[in-house]
């Protein structure tokens, strides 16, 4: 019997409260409902955050491996032979293996995983509108480079010329071209064997740029911030100004950050109109009752939270991400709070396709606690960034410690069933004094 078609779709910069369906009314994303509605929604889904400044990298080599934070090859910038990867396991097993968008884990490990491909970026960011992109080589060099330099574009802080690319497709937002090279994929699809589709999104990752329409639907004098945005981060945790941080002036401005809280929400308003246009193609090819769909993001965001702009820290907002499954054999409708880590995908799918799962792999099989509400995954999440930010988070309590150069240590403990936007530290009562010690 022919095994059922995977397709994942993996966003930039999502948090895991931009989801309307989910809980979020200021939002809309009628196609992630679409998603959440046919399938089992993992609301305590996690990154471990991660050892690199770009926490996208070891996030996205997490997916694709299996292996847990620091079990990666230098924090995940390439993958080691060793590490076999999601996408040769599911051509070992019969799949058709196709990937577009972003790969942030070297140039190598992209055609080990896929067999074709299309609009492939190596890389951390890109200017939405001038994204340099590849055509699959089969060689895997990717040297080819443009026969000129376009005039800079500015985006962030930085000026670029791009070189390293075949193509540019100028004037066309990623999240279009993206989705539309899926579409084009999946309408050449003849059933004869299963494919492996993952689409890596650039949105909503800054430049924060869409079409008008969408940053209309958000008006910047109507948004509501979070309780927990502040003008600056009460302490030096290591990461105060990098790239991320310069997004907004210091100190933090309600005003500004409307702004780019409105942006963020219209990013993630346009991408779900894009991933429609993939879920309705899977419909008329006759092929969504055929295909396990995975809809997650790589990493959340403060955009204001704590202070904060970036995703460099271990708050709920930076480490707590959006986790769908859907299609054959997985519960429609459900949502578990078991607890989870993006790197438990690959297990997963595994196990759902009938494939043995190697060896190298560290995540566990989600299929038990979609099917079993007893099941409630792990007793702790862990997070750490890089060496300065270490934390554990329970059921009830999350604990941060900081440890800065030569700075004070710092530690944080929150209470998240009572306070989820982690805006009280308790560390100094003493009544939770056995609570902050961190379980071995």
């Amino acid at each position: 019997m022919t095994k059922p078609n995977v397709l994942v779709i993996f966003t930039d910069d999502q948090r895991f409260d931009t989801i309307r369906s989910l809980g979020n009314e200021r939002i809309h994303t009628p196609n992630i409902d679409r998603l959440v509605a046919r399938g089992t929604t993992f609301t305590q889904a996690h990154i471990p955050c991660g050892t690199h400044g770009a926490i996208c990298m070891p996030s996205r080599a997490m997916l694709h491996t299996g292996r847990s934070l620091f079990h990666l090859h230098d924090s995940g910038s390439s993958i080691p032979s060793d590490h076999i990867m999601l996408g040769e396991t599911l051509r070992n097993g019969g799949f058709r293996t196709w990937g577009a968008g972003k790969w942030h884990n070297g140039r190598e490990a992209f055609n080990r995983s896929f067999d074709d491909g299309d609009e492939i970026y190596f890389g951390g960011m890109a200017d939405h509108w001038n994204v340099p992109a590849y055509h699959y080589d089969p060689s895997g060099k990717y040297d080819k480079q443009l026969a000129y330099i376009p005039e800079p574009m500015t985006f962030g802080n930085n000026n670029i010329a791009w070189r390293d690319c075949d193509h540019i497709h100028a004037g066309c937002h990623s999240s279009e071209i993206l989705c539309e090279a899926a579409v084009n994929h999946i309408k050449l699809q003849d059933g004869k064997r299963p494919f492996f589709t993952y689409v890596a999104l650039l949105a909503p990752h800054d430049p924060r740029t869409m079409p008008q329409q969408f940053l209309d639907m958000y008006p910047f004098e109507d948004q509501v911030l979070p309780p927990n945005c502040l003008g600056a981060h009460p302490f030096d945790n290591g990461s105060l100004h990098i790239r991320d941080e310069l997004l907004a002036e210091f100190p933090r401005t309600p005003e500004e950050l409307r702004r780019h809280n409105a942006e963020y929400y219209a990013m993630i308003t346009h991408l779900d109109h894009e991933v429609g246009k993939i879920l309705d193609a899977l419909d008329e090819q006759g092929l969504t009752d055929d295909t396990i769909i995975v809809f997650a993001g790589d990493n959340g965001l403060a955009v204001g939270q704590h202070g904060l702009m970036g995703k460099q820290n271990c708050y709920e907002h930076s480490v707590h991400v959006p986790l769908i499954f859907a299609g054959p054999g997985i519960p429609a409708n459900h949502r578990t709070d078991a607890y989870v880590y993006l790197f438990d995908i690959y297990a997963t799918l595994c196990e759902l396709l009938d494939i043995e799962c190697p060896q190298s792999v560290d995540g566990t099989s989600l299929v038990s606690a979609m099917n079993d509400e007893t099941d409630l995954g792990r007793d702790y999440m862990y997070f750490a960034y890089i060496s300065t930010q270490r934390a554990v988070k329970s059921r009830t309590h999350k604990l941060i410690e900081y440890r800065v150069r030569d700075k004070e240590p710092q530690t944080q403990l929150f209470d998240i069933e009572h306070d989820p936007w982690e805006q009280h530290n308790l560390i100094k009562q003493s009544e939770f004094r056995n609570v902050s010690r961190l379980p071995r």
